[in-house]
C-alpha cells in the first residue's frame, strides 16, 4: 500500500432538524392547541486516533466527510431523530491543523485520545414551544441551525522512539532489518528507502521499542530537496536519533563532515531536532582492516560524540547498541509493555 503521510479533507456537521407547525386535530376536539414537536440535532465529525492504521491512504480517493443531518420534528409533539455523529479514524500520530489558518488544532498522539472536530447544528423547535398564555394558537416554529464545517490539513508523524538519520546508503535499513522483524528494502545505491519503515525491536517477552527508518537526507534537504524534506518531520517525534554512518573508503575527516553536514540539516529543518540525543552510529567496519579501525576508535575518543561502531553484515556491536538503547529508554520511562 502506497504510503500517504499527508492530505486535506473537508468535514462537516449535520444540520439541525426543523421544528414542526402542528395542531392537535382529532374528532371532538376541534381546537386541541399546537403539538409540532421539536427537531433533532445535527451529527457532529469526531476524529479518534487508532494503532491499527499507518497511512492516510484511505482519504486518497474521498474529500468530503459529513455527518448525519437530524431528522425534522412531527405531529403528535414528535421529537426529530438526532443525525448519528461521524468517527474518522486516524493512525496515531497524526495533527490535524486548519487549512486556512494554518493553526494547530489537534495531535493525536495517543489512543484514549478524541476530539468534536466540527459540532452538529442545533435541533429547530417545533410550535408547542412558543405557546402562551395569550397566544394559544402559535404559527411559529424554528429551522434548525445548520452544522459546523472545516477545511482540515493532516498530517502522519510517525510515532517511533528511535530515528534514523543519515546520507543516502548509510546503510539504516540494514541496521533496521538486523535488530527488527521489519522487512525493509535493501540495496547498495542511493534512495534505496522512499517511504518511513517502521521496525519493532522485541527486547524481551513483554518490552519493546520502535525505530524509524527515514529516508536519506541529502544536502539542501531541509529546504526541499531530494526527498529529505517530505520526512523530516517524521523524526520529530522520537525520543532519540541515531545518525548512520559509512565508514568504508572514509578518512575521520569525511565523517567529521557528514556529521556535521547531517546536523545541520536537522537544523535547518527545526532547532528542536539537535536538542535530541543524538548517537554516531559508525557502520559498515566489516570494510575496515583492524589497524585503520583502531585508529579511527582512538580519534573519536578524544571527542564528545556518543559513538558506536557496527557492521549489519556480520551483528558486530549490535547487541552493545540495543542493549544501550534499551537502557536509555528505560531510564526515560519510555520502553513499551507488550
Amino acid at each position: 500500500m502506497k504510503f500517504i503521510d499527508e492530505t486535506v479533507i473537508t468535514v462537516r456537521a449535520g444540520n439541525g432538524g426543523s421544528g414542526c407547525l402542528s395542531f392537535r386535530r382529532e374528532k371532538y376536539i376541534p381546537f386541541g392547541g399546537p403539538d409540532g414537536g421539536d427537531g433533532g440535532d445535527g451529527g457532529s465529525v469526531i476524529i479518534k486516533g487508532t494503532d491499527t492504521l499507518n497511512t492516510l491512504a484511505d482519504f486518497r480517493n474521498k474529500s468530503l466527510y459529513k455527518a448525519e443531518n437530524g431528522k425534522s420534528g412531527g405531529s403528535k409533539n414528535k421529537h426529530g431523530r438526532n443525525g448519528e455523529d461521524l468517527i474518522i479514524n486516524l493512525p496515531l500520530g497524526c495533527v490535524i491543523y486548519d487549512n486556512e489558518s494554518d493553526e494547530e488544532l489537534y495531535d493525536l498522539d495517543d489512543e484514549s485520545k478524541s476530539f468534536t472536530i466540527v459540532k452538529g447544528g442545533e435541533h429547530g423547535y417545533g410550535n408547542v414551544r412558543f405557546k402562551t398564555s395569550t397566544n394559544r394558537a402559535p404559527r411559529k416554529k424554528t429551522n434548525g441551525k445548520e452544522g459546523e464545517f472545516k477545511e482540515i490539513k493532516i498530517i502522519l508523524k510517525v510515532l517511533a522512539d528511535v530515528g534514523l538519520v543519515g546520507l543516502p546508503n548509510a546503510g539504516k535499513s540494514s541496521f533496521l532489518k538486523s535488530v527488527s522483524m521489519a522487512k525493509p528494502k535493501v540495496a547498495d545505491y542511493e534512495f534505496t528507502t522512499l517511504t518511513p519503515n517502521l521496525g519493532v525491536v522485541l527486547y524481551s517477552d513483554y518490552e519493546k521499542f520502535v525505530v524509524a527508518d527515514i529516508p536519506g537526507i541529502i544536502e539542501g534537504a531541509s529546504k526541499g530537496v531530494g526527498l529529505g524534506i517530505r520526512f523530516l518531520k517524521h523524526i520529530s517525534r522520537t525520543k532519540m536519533l541515531l545518525n548512520l554512518i559509512d565508514c568504508s573508503f572514509k578518512t575521520y575527516e569525511d565523517i567529521i563532515k557528514e556529521i556535521d553536514k547531517i546536523k545541520n540539516e536537522l537544523n535547518s529543518f527545526d532547532e528542536e531536532l539537535i536538542k535530541k540525543d543524538k548517537w554516531i552510529v559508525i557502520n559498515k567496519i566489516d570494510l575496515l582492516d583492524e589497524e585503520k579501525l583502531s585508529d579511527l576508535k582512538n580519534r573519536f575518543k578524544e571527542t564528545d560524540f556518543h559513538v558506536y561502531f557496527i557492521s549489519t553484515v556480520n551483528k558486530a556491536g549490535i547487541k552493545e547498541l540495543t542493549d544501550n538503547i534499551y537502557e536509555y529508554l528505560k531510564y526515560e520511562n519510555r520502553i513499551k509493555e507488550i
